[in-house]
């Protein structure tokens, strides 16, 4: 269930940032910060570089919780 939550999560950040970046490979700007999201059970942190129109899960933290 846990990495079912990380999943939807990050395929929310992936649509988000299609529609704010539309013209990714273009984007002449820094990248936006990265962070970290909690989900039931843990937390992820996350960084999205534009320019090669990518987000990448960086750490999973299952707490157990």
């Amino acid at each position: 269930m846990f990495l079912t939550a990380v999943e939807h999560k990050a395929a929310e950040l992936v649509r988000a940032a299609e529609a704010q970046y539309l013209h990714g490979r273009a984007y002449g700007g820094d990248d936006p910060k990265g962070g970290d999201i909690t989900v039931p059970g843990g937390m992820f942190t996350y960084q999205i570089v534009v320019r090669y129109e990518r987000v990448y899960v960086i750490q999973i933290t299952y707490l157990g919780f």
